[in-house]
């Protein structure tokens, strides 16, 4: 039984207690105090697909080897952001819960660093596995792709409240050591379908290969526009920043974010509109103009197109 539960444990999660002079109990590392706070979890369900979470604060950077990248590119990692609620992540309350889905023929790396702050989830399969799990449908290029794992892709998915839950249940909810891997092993397999669910709807007909230039330049872009909710982005000059044709750098943003520029940065004014609303209990005119919406009754209606009613009662809703 002890063999089958070090078997059960990610190799970089022993390289890391080993580091932080502790150790692995019941799949969990508990970050000692001379070090920091927190703690990261690791469990192997099988060969196929293995589950990270890290929650935790150092006082000092780290970088390890991890043993368990995967060099032949054959895997899909599913890497959650903020969707673990820390005092440093509501301090940063401007970004949105997130899933990278990437191949793992973007980044052979052999290091990962151990960052001061870290607050997210991995979960890493086997392409082969999840295609041996459903009928992939011909219709859907994007699952296609992603699965045959043959060129390096990214792909971003926003967390909506279902989602939330499940990874919430996956993290937090005490399970008896019995339980401990089934249990997380089948709410890791949920997410994965839903997430997998979500990327047959998009409607790409021809995926480009990514390289590492035009992610962090796509990225950049995306931080330049949620720094700036204020100002509509302007598709020539963003390309012109980017140097970029328009066309290249919409077809790759659409490709990544599964959305046009323009409607992902509306959706992203009116998720802060919302915060503003809700959290800082701001006013609809006051978090209208924040927002650049010169006509109150157009962020009227936006605001409801997006949330499914109007600025003014959802400012009267409850609290979660």
């Amino acid at each position: 039984m002890e063999e089958d539960k070090r078997l059960s444990v990610p190799s970089v999660l022993s390289r890391l207690a080993h580091r932080l002079e502790t150790e692995v109990k019941n799949w969990r590392l508990d970050i000692p105090e001379k070090f920091g706070t927190g703690y990261c979890a690791g469990f192997v369900f099988n060969e196929s697909i293995r589950l990270m979470i890290f929650n935790y604060d150092l006082k000092q950077d780290l970088v390890i080897d991890n043993p368990d990248v995967d060099t032949a590119g054959g895997r899909v990692l599913f890497k959650f952001q903020n969707v673990i609620t820390t005092p440093s992540t509501l301090s940063r309350s401007r970004e949105i819960p997130s899933v990278l889905i990437v191949t793992s023929r973007l980044n052979p790396d052999l290091v990962i660093p151990i960052q001061r702050s870290r607050a997210m989830l991995h979960i890493d399969v086997e392409a082969t596995y999840l295609k041996g799990l459903f009928e992939v449908s011909k219709k859907s290029p994007v699952l296609q792709s992603l699965l045959e794992n043959t060129q390096p892709l990214v792909f971003e998915e926003m967390i909506f409240p279902s989602l939330q839950i499940l990874v919430d249940e996956l993290v937090n909810e005490a399970v008896t050591e019995t339980f401990a891997l089934f249990f997380r092993r089948v709410k890791a397999e949920e997410l994965i379908c839903r997430l997998l669910m979500a990327l047959e709807k998009r409607d790409a007909k021809q995926l480009a290969a990514l390289n590492g230039q035009d992610l962090q330049t796509i990225y950049q872009l995306k931080e330049r526009m949620l720094d700036r909710l204020e100002v509509p982005p302007v598709i020539n000059e963003l390309a012109q920043s980017a140097h970029m044709s328009p066309t290249k750098l919409k077809r790759l943003f659409r490709q990544i974010f599964g959305n046009s520029i323009f409607r992902y940065y509306q959706a992203m004014r009116i998720n802060e509109a919302a915060r503003l609303l809700k959290v800082e209990k701001r006013s609809v005119s006051e978090v209208g103009h924040q927002l650049g919406f010169t006509n109150l009754s157009h962020f009227s209606r936006v605001f409801e197109e997006h949330i499914g009613i109007k600025p003014k009662k959802f400012t009267t809703l409850p609290a979660d």
